[in-house]
Parts: C-alpha cells; sequence; structure tokens
C-alpha cells in the first residue's frame, strides 16, 4: 500500500533562540550589574560600553566629591539602566513574535532559564558585594563616631584606616564624614604640639593652640576630642618652671569666657597661679630680681588674698622689699669713705635696720675733705661705733670739710731763719656734720662738731719767707670721740 502523504509544517523564518535574547527579565536583572550586560544579551554594545562609562563617571565622582546628590544620581541611574534594557527587550520581544508567531518550545525556555542564570551570576555578585561594603562601610563609620565620643583621636585614625576604595564607592558621604573626623584629629595634634611649646611660656604657641581648639570644637561633634586634648595639656601645669607657669596661668586668667569645654582652663588656672605666684617669686629672689619678684607675690595678695599661701606671699613680698631698699641704700653710699656719698644728699630708707636706740648706735662714716684729714677720723673711733655694712648699721654719718672754729689761744714765734717775731693762733677744730638713721632715711642731727686740743707747742713748722696763719689744736683721740660721741651715744 502507499502511504498517505502529510504536509510538514513550515518552519518559523527567525533565528531560534530570538526569545532567549529578548528575555526582559534577564536584561534587566543584567542592566542591574552597572555593567551593561543586559544590552550585552541584546547585542547592544555601544548602549553596554556608554552605560559602563556613565557608571565609572558617576562612581568616580561620587568618590571625589562624597555629594549626596552624586549617591542620588547612581541611584536614578541603575534604575534607568535596569528599566531601559527591561523596555528594549520587552519591544523585541514583541517584533520577535510577531515574526515567529510565538515563544519557541522547550529549547527556548531552557535558554531563558540560562540567560537568567547567568545575568544572576553578574549581578547577585556586584548587588552582594555592595551590601556587604555598605554594611562594612556603616561599621567603620561608628566605630569612628563611638571613638570621637569618647575622645579617643587614635581610635578615630586606627578605624577610618580600616576603609579602602571600596568602601568609600558603597558609600562615599559616610566615608567623607570619617575623612572629617580624621582632619579635625589631624589639627587637634597640631594644638598639642601648639599647646606643649605654650607649657615652656610662650604665649604666641598659646594663642595658637586654643585658636586650633576653639575652631575645632566649631565643628559639631568635637566636644570630647578637644576636651582630651585640653585635658592633657591642663595635666602639664603646673611646670618645673614657676616663672613659665605664671606666664601661662596668667593668660589663661585673662582669657575671655567662651562659655564652652575651653573654659575648664579657668578652674585649672584658679588652683595652680597662686602656688607658681610663690614659686616664681621665690626663684627670682634667689636670683636678686628683687622687683620682679615683689610683683609676683603682690599679684598673688591682689588675686587670692584667702589662699593658704598669703601669708608665705607677704613675707616673701617684705622680703624684697627690703632687698630693693638695702640694694637701693648701699648704690647711693657707694664711693668710698674720703668723699660724700650721694646718700648726703638724697637719703633713702632701709626698713630692715635697726631704730635709734639707748647706748651706741653703730655707723657708717663718710667725711669731705680735699686734703684727707676728716677721713682719719672714723679710724679714731672705737669699734663698737663703727657698723659694718649698711645691714649692720643705724646711722650714717655725713662729715663735711674741715673749718677752724673758735680761737683757743694766741702765741708768739720766732722765725729760726730770719729772727721775726710773729704771732699765732690756735682754733678748734669745726666739722659740719649730717647723722641720718638708716631706718627710715630721716635727717635726726644737723649741727657743727667741735674738736678741741692742745695750742701752742713750742715748735711748729712753717713755710720760709712767709707768716704762719691760724693753726688747728692738735686734737688727741679722745678729744675727738668726745666730740662725736653725741652723734652715735644716746
Amino acid at each position: 500500500m502507499n502511504d498517505p502523504t502529510r504536509a510538514v509544517p513550515a518552519m518559523p523564518n527567525h533565528p531560534p533562540d530570538e526569545v532567549r535574547v529578548n528575555d526582559p527579565f534577564a536584561v534587566a536583572l543584567g542592566n542591574a550589574s552597572m555593567l551593561g550586560v543586559g544590552y550585552l544579551m541584546l547585542r547592544r554594545r555601544r548602549l553596554a560600553l556608554a552605560a559602563v562609562v556613565v557608571s565609572v563617571v558617576l562612581m568616580s565622582r561620587l568618590v571625589s566629591t562624597a555629594d549626596p546628590a552624586y549617591e542620588v544620581a547612581v541611584l536614578g541611574w541603575w534604575v534607568a539602566v535596569v528599566g531601559h534594557g527591561w523596555f528594549l527587550a520587552r519591544r523585541g520581544r514583541g517584533r520577535g513574535r510577531g515574526r515567529g508567531g510565538g515563544e519557541g518550545g522547550g529549547g527556548g525556555r531552557g535558554s531563558v532559564r540560562g540567560r537568567r542564570l547567568v545575568a544572576l551570576g553578574v549581578t547577585l555578585p556586584v548587588l552582594l558585594a555592595v551590601g556587604l561594603l555598605r554594611f562594612e562601610a556603616s561599621s567603620i563609620g561608628q566605630s569612628v563616631t563611638d571613638a570621637r565620643e569618647r575622645g579617643d583621636c587614635a581610635g578615630v585614625l586606627s578605624a577610618q584606616d580600616e576603609g579602602w576604595l571600596g568602601h568609600r564607592i558603597a558609600d562615599a558621604p559616610l566615608s567623607a564624614r570619617g575623612d572629617d573626623v580624621v582632619r579635625a584629629c589631624d589639627r587637634l595634634r597640631t594644638a598639642r604640639a601648639e599647646l606643649a611649646t605654650a607649657l615652656s611660656g610662650d604665649t604666641d604657641a598659646l594663642k595658637q593652640g586654643f585658636g586650633t581648639l576653639a575652631s575645632v570644637l566649631a565643628e559639631p561633634g568635637n566636644e570630647k576630642t578637644v576636651e582630651t586634648t585640653l585635658d592633657g595639656f591642663l595635666r602639664g601645669l603646673p611646670t618645673r618652671d614657676s616663672c613659665e607657669t605664671v606666664t601661662v596661668t596668667d593668660w589663661l586668667h585673662d582669657r575671655g569666657r567662651s562659655d564652652d569645654v575651653l573654659d575648664r582652663s579657668a578652674g585649672t588656672a584658679e588652683r595652680t597661679a597662686p602656688g607658681a605666684l610663690v614659686g616664681c617669686g621665690d626663684d627670682l629672689m634667689a636670683d636678686d630680681s628683687w622687683e620682679q619678684a615683689r610683683t609676683h607675690y603682690q599679684q598673688l595678695l591682689d588675686r587670692y588674698p584667702d589662699d593658704e599661701l598669703a601669708d608665705r606671699a607677704r613675707k616673701g613680698a617684705r622680703k624684697a622689699t627690703l632687698s630693693i631698699e638695702l640694694a637701693n641704700v648701699r648704690n647711693l653710699l657707694s664711693g668710698g669713705t674720703d668723699t660724700q656719698p650721694e646718700y648726703c644728699s638724697h637719703p633713702a630708707k632701709y626698713s630692715g635696720a635697726k631704730p635709734v636706740g639707748k647706748g651706741a648706735n653703730r655707723a657708717l662714716f663718710y667725711a669731705s675733705d680735699e686734703y684727707g684729714v676728716a677721713s682719719d677720723y672714723p679710724k679714731r673711733f672705737p669699734a663698737s661705733w663703727k657698723a659694718g655694712d649698711v645691714d649692720d648699721a643705724v646711722l650714717v654719718v655725713c662729715m663735711g670739710e674741715e673749718r677752724h672754729g673758735p680761737s683757743v689761744e694766741t702765741c708768739p714765734y720766732e722765725s729760726e731763719s730770719s729772727g721775726a717775731l710773729s704771732y699765732v693762733s690756735f682754733h678748734k677744730i669745726e666739722i659740719p656734720v649730717k647723722v641720718y638713721e638708716v631706718r627710715t632715711g630721716k635727717l635726726i642731727a644737723d649741727r657743727t662738731v667741735r674738736i678741741g686740743g692742745t695750742s701752742c707747742p713750742s715748735v711748729f713748722y712753717a713755710e720760709a719767707g712767709s707768716a704762719p696763719g691760724p693753726r688747728y689744736v692738735d686734737a688727741s683721740k679722745s678729744d675727738v670721740n668726745a666730740a662725736f660721741r653725741p652723734l652715735v651715744v644716746r
């Protein structure tokens, strides 16, 4: 028998995998990788390249600027390429149905699954990596925040160093905020160096350090790190050098209030300044800088009159004042004993001297006599009358030039050479004297001392060819002491 002839259906006139290429879900999923994979499935290589270029540009701008607007732009671009891929695949799929009259058989469905698995295999790791990196970036950001809230700049730097480019791509704004905290800590490190220099008494460095602290504090969230830096500086007070400490505490005392954590420095200055002022005063006293020492002691008494060191400061100020007075009196008395020093015309007090009292009052004797005769008198005084130095003296006796006092006796003398007869008068010795009390610098006696003695010796020498003039009596040691006794013995 002859077999019946059956009609064979015509083959569709299109590629067998048309549906696979145009599967919207696979294309959209591939484009979700931001790598243009969906466009490659559609054989749109130029679109794929453009998609990658735009993605790279947006990512670069996001990383470089950390502007949240670029983060929104990246998200918008992601939605756009996913939606555009879906749209292109749907449009191509419609054309494929029109030409082929169907979506293909089992082979087509297998190809769709394969394409979807490829797209998923590319996109899923990308999305997982982005999610993981954002999670890690968030963890790093939290560690930075926690360290900053503890005031731990070292912890801030350590936490931020854990980030890398991937974290910046995944969450650029958060990474940028961490960078801001790191920069603030770098500025605080500069402030620490400036304040360390300031502890040596460098007020310029002190001003710069507090300026840096204030600028960092003006940025929200930096209170604890600024406080930690300030505390490190304040723990350095007092320094080993009391005068350097005074320079620092004076600056802190005069610093205006800012109504923030920096005002804590005023409390430290109040606690530290009294001891520093007294210590600096003592150091200056040891260095014979009495004026400056007295200024520091007085500063404590003016600012902290009720401080436990006030009594010590009063004693120090008194000692400094006495040292200043003593140095001044010594300077006025300089010049030796054969000329009257400046003190005799411009006396000054030395409050540490003993007051004039009963008995012998030790004195410093100064004479003015062009022939040097009067300056010989102090050598005849008892040792109990004479002081060794100003701090041992009660009186200063200023002796003027000798002059002839009242006539005591007139006697005739014959010249051995010419035989001429002359009458020579002998006079008491007069010396104008001013006596000052060292303790007060006041003039307590202004009189003329008259010294008696013997007259009319049997022989005396005179220049040849001239008549002898008036002569002084010959004063003995007892005569001299008798004349000066009322000045020094009460």
